[in-house]
């Protein structure tokens, strides 16, 4: 559900509960258990397909974190790890001295957004701004997802993962990302 339909892990692990008829307090694989299936079915069925898109989505999250670079973007989630397909969406956070100026900054440049809240890093309500931009290597829409943290909060975001990686990067991260990717 992750690789196929696009969901991310919370909801592709309510879906299979329902669709298993399971009680909702049946006990759930972690979000590591389930990052290590989704690596080990991209690397099955999706070996000649999964890369390439990879690469388009890191290339629209760069565009992205150049254009909000006065915010302090980091890109996280499947993108960032490196599980996303074409049906993933990109989660970049921004660091802000003032929560507001980011979305002011989408609007002097007329893009459309959709204001949300959403789920944070450390389990906290966080604004999210949501757009759709256009992926010309994929030739179609892809979330984009800008999610507005307090500028102390960066320090926090760069603790070690459980896997002990580093859980999201900054511009010059992503850019190292592609420049030295496989050929």
């Amino acid at each position: 559900m992750v690789v196929e339909d696009g969901l991310e892990y919370g909801p592709a692990k309510r879906r299979a509960l329902k669709q298993l008829g399971l009680p909702g307090r049946t006990a759930l694989p972690g979000n590591d258990e389930v990052e290590d299936a989704v690596m080990a079915y991209i690397s099955v069925f999706c070996t000649e397909s999964q890369p390439g898109e990879l690469l388009a989505l890191r290339h629209l999250a760069l565009v992205w974190m150049e254009r909000m670079a006065g915010f302090r973007p980091y890109l996280g989630g499947a993108v960032w790890h490196g599980t996303a397909t074409r049906l993933s969406d990109i989660y970049i956070q921004l660091f802000c001295d003032d929560c507001k100026s980011a979305e002011i900054a989408l609007i002097d440049h007329q893009v459309d957004y959709v204001p949300r809240t959403v789920t944070g890093f450390n389990g906290e309500s966080v604004e999210a701004l949501s757009v759709h931009a256009f992926c010309p290597e994929l030739n179609e829409e892809v979330g984009v997802h800008l999610l507005i943290y307090d500028h102390d909060d960066v320090r926090g975001a760069l603790r070690p993962d459980a896997k002990g990686r580093t859980p999201r990067g900054d511009l010059a991260a992503v850019r190292r990302l592609l420049h030295d990717r496989p050929t």
